[in-house]
């Protein structure tokens, strides 16, 4: 019996060195197992330049094509983006900008996917300079939609924007048949007062990264709510639709339509007074990238879909069949007080070339469901706009 357990010792010393050193390989792979890596905010971001690895949640406001310039519009390429904490953000103090590496370009460049433009996203990479010495985030290892949003390499099919079913009888339609299928869905709306639309514009044109704030539409700038008014930097009610184009003043209809009236710089909306939109002019007191000249108006690259999308709506709302005057595109400038605004074939250009931003959803969605109880149907449909001019 003792020769047995003998001959058994080795085995069993042999059993315990393993299971002694498969815990010990176990415990250090679990100390020295990285940790996932941080998430943080654009800010965050900016001031941890360590070479650290994190993930970073922001909005898309541009391509950056130097240290200190970022376009909207006209993108080069699909090498880069810029991040800022606010979709409205036009500092490039405030950015951080993100290589994108080719890996990465066909579903997250925005020359290729310029819709990305104002959408929420997350990146993980390395916290280092880019465009040095901008705050930057290179090599990256992950891009996905940030706040529950969509992969862009699957946007789902075009024309499937808006609640189910509300616009189920413009399907198929185009030309005349379909602006008047919209003009149906979308007419009848609930009408506020010119006094209401302070109130309004407070929740519609919120600063999302600040909610004391509104962000004004031509200049970018986020203001108190409650510096409203008509002195000089105050910001005031703007009619997009300049209200003289077909004299309907600020009349409950077109005069007090939330969808084309928008928070602007006093000086701003001076400016623009009742111009037609066109390319072209010189820029005004808060708002440098704005253009104006004799006959014309042209809002900041960032803005320019917004502009189009809002005139767009406004051609088919009224058509003159509900005691409002029936408001019509035309391709001129200099259209006086005749109810109709121009230049359309800027504005169809301005449409593609600034796609749908997140603001903007966020915006019809709260006059939806606050305020009115219609939508901008080239803000759920941009595809209507070329099928019906």
């Amino acid at each position: 019996m003792h020769r047995s357990l003998g001959r058994r010792r080795p085995r069993v010393l042999l059993l315990v060195t393993l299971l002694s050193a498969l815990f010990t390989t176990s415990l250090t792979t679990a100390l020295v197992a990285p940790a996932s890596a941080a998430t943080l905010s654009v800010s965050a971001a900016i001031a941890d330049q360590g070479g650290s690895t994190a993930t970073v949640t922001g909005y898309v406001v541009g391509q950056p094509t130097s240290q200190s310039s970022v376009v909207t519009s006209g993108f080069p390429n699909d090498y880069a983006l810029a991040l800022a904490d606010t979709a409205d953000e036009t500092d490039t103090d405030d950015m951080l900008y993100v290589q994108v590496s080719s890996g990465f370009r066909a579903d997250w460049g925005l020359q290729s996917n310029p819709g990305l433009l104002g959408e929420q996203v997350e990146v993980t990479g390395t916290l280092t300079p880019y465009f040095s010495p901008h705050p930057g985030l290179k090599s990256p290892s992950a891009f996905a939609m940030g706040d529950g949003g969509s992969d862009p390499g699957d946007p789902g099919d075009p024309g499937d924007g808006g609640p189910a079913g509300y616009y189920d009888s413009a399907a198929g339609l185009s030309g005349t048949a379909l602006k008047g299928a919209l003009h149906d869905i979308i007419d009848d709306h609930t009408e506020v007062s010119y006094s209401t639309v302070w109130a309004a514009l407070r929740e519609t044109d919120e600063d999302p990264g600040n909610s004391s704030n509104v962000v004004e539409l031509y200049s970018r700038r986020s203001i108190s709510k409650y510096d409203n008014g008509g002195n000089v930097d105050d910001w005031n009610r703007e009619h997009v639709w300049a209200k003289s184009h077909g004299d309907f003043g600020t009349s409950q209809g077109p005069g007090t339509d939330l969808h084309h009236l928008r928070p602007t710089d006093v000086t701003v909306n001076g400016a623009r007074s009742n111009l037609d939109f066109d390319n072209g002019g010189s820029g005004v007191h808060q708002c440098g990238a704005c253009g104006v000249d004799g006959d014309s108006f042209e809002p900041p690259d960032v803005v320019k879909g917004d502009v189009a999308r809002m005139i767009f709506y406004m051609a088919v709302r009224y058509e003159g069949d509900d005691g409002h005057p029936d408001l019509e595109l035309n391709d001129a400038v200099g259209n006086g007080s005749a109810p109709r605004h121009g230049r359309l074939s800027v504005l169809l250009d301005w449409h593609a070339q600034d796609p749908v931003s997140a603001a903007e959803e966020r915006r019809n969605e709260v006059i939806f469901e606050d305020w009115q109880g219609n939508r901008n149907p080239f803000i759920d449909h941009p595809e209507y706009a070329a099928q019906i001019w």
